[in-house]
């Protein structure tokens, strides 16, 4: 999977203003909502806290995946936001998150989705890449780093 099918200036914030793991999953669904990504911006909150509940979608190394299966996408559909200030998600180490990536997904569709996660999860790994993007100045610089 190519993130730059995906991912577009429009679908990238710098400064999320959440505090709360609700304020920033709302905040990421805004994205999408004004990307003109979803039309139902209720049953998609709904796909994403399902999941949430299952399991936290709080990572390792300050980042979050928030993500969900819904029939309001057609196609996969993802997100990318970073904090200027840490925020508790119930990560595994249990370190709060600024790098957020929601991905939403139809529910018939589980290839795209599982590539997308774990392409994602293998470009996080690098502290280098976490670094550039906690770092960025704008939503181009984010795009580039995400897809050299």
């Amino acid at each position: 999977m190519n993130l730059k099918t995906v991912l577009t200036k429009e679908t990238i914030s710098l400064h999320l203003k959440g505090t709360t793991k609700e304020e920033i999953i709302n905040e990421l669904l805004d994205i999408l909502v004004k990307a003109d990504k979803i039309k139902d911006r209720k049953a998609a909150l709904d796909a994403i806290m399902d999941r949430e509940q299952k399991m936290s979608t709080g990572m390792k190394h300050g980042i979050a995946i928030p993500h969900g299966k819904s029939n309001t996408v057609q196609d996969l559909v993802a997100c990318i936001g970073v904090s200027d200030n840490p925020v508790d998600f119930d990560s595994l180490d249990h370190e709060p998150c600024r790098i957020f990536i929601m991905t939403l997904s139809p529910v018939e569709k589980t290839g795209p989705h599982l590539q997308f996660l774990a392409e994602v999860s293998l470009l996080f790994k690098s502290a280098e890449k976490r670094e550039e993007i906690l770092s960025a100045k704008n939503e181009e610089d984010v795009l580039k780093i995400l897809t050299e």
